[in-house]
């Protein structure tokens, strides 16, 4: 299976950006170990904080990966065009987030994604994307 992780705005700062939420290390590094944990998946990773290019690499990957997980980071909350780019393709998608949006500040606590994804997953750190890719491990053994 061919999965993408794509993290929004800020996520590039995992390691530097407030430690106490987000933890000490950085995505890349995680990515490295998400490799080698899922063998049996074919993952690649896209980061921007541009919304712009975000929607752009959702309608590239939509149509031929077989699964999406996104941090949108603050877009999560605002953005109409991720949603709909979102329900516009066909890969199914999965919305993690590192914090417990909801025991954070009130406007964290409304996604405009989760309705047009197949899950959502937050508050588990990092590890929040390893149940993700482990859900489509999941779905490429029972195929």
């Amino acid at each position: 299976m061919k999965i993408i992780i794509i993290n929004g705005p800020n996520l590039n700062l995992l390691g530097k950006r407030e430690p106490s939420i987000y933890g000490n290390e950085t995505f890349e590094g995680y990515f490295e170990l998400l490799k080698t944990k899922f063998l049996d998946l074919t993952l690649n990773y896209f980061q921007s904080n541009s919304e712009g290019e975000l929607i752009d690499k959702i309608h590239e990957v939509g149509f031929h990966y077989d699964g999406i997980v996104i941090n949108a980071g603050a877009y999560t909350h605002t953005s109409i065009a991720i949603a709909d780019a979102i329900a516009a393709i066909k890969t199914p998608v999965i919305e993690v987030h590192i914090s417990n949006i909801h025991a954070r500040e009130e406007f964290r606590h409304h996604s405009y994604l989760s309705k047009n994804c197949k899950g959502v997953i937050v508050g588990l750190g990092l590890q929040s994307y390893d149940l993700a890719l482990a859900y489509w491990g999941l779905q490429q053994k029972n195929k």
